[in-house]
């Protein structure tokens, strides 16, 4: 079950963390952020949504490294957190941003990340 809650965790995590990191930029376009808007304002607002996205990402690897009693390794979690933030980040730009859009380049980065899921997971 935690292996669930783990995952679970760290897709929530992203998500607050893709639109803190990215989402300004979504605000600008809409002009509720312009080129005049002091860039600490933009900070505050990023940092109000870094705030959820670390109280789910510290507890998801808390609860998944093996150290723990979880069933992930340092470095399963990570290369899953990897393959989460760009999953996250794929559907984000493509449903919040026009013009953006995937290419076959991008689908043979997923295929590396896939395989470098496999691998890691490797005994």
């Amino acid at each position: 079950m935690n292996q669930l809650y783990t995952v679970g965790l760290l897709i929530v995590s992203n998500i607050f963390m893709t639109f803190a990191w990215y989402g300004h930029l979504k605000l600008q376009q809409m002009k509720v952020f312009t080129e005049t808007t002091p860039l600490f304002i933009v900070i505050l607002f990023s940092w109000l949504l870094a705030m959820p996205e670390y109280m789910c990402q510290v507890p998801a690897n808390r609860l998944g490294f093996v150290g723990n009693g979880g069933a992930y390794s340092l470095m399963q979690l990570k290369v899953i957190q990897e393959v989460i933030t760009l999953s996250v980040f794929t559907i984000f730009v493509t449903v919040f941003f026009e013009g953006e859009s995937l290419h076959w380049n991008h689908a043979a980065a997923f295929l590396c990340l896939i395989m470098a899921v496999y691998l890691v997971f490797m005994k």
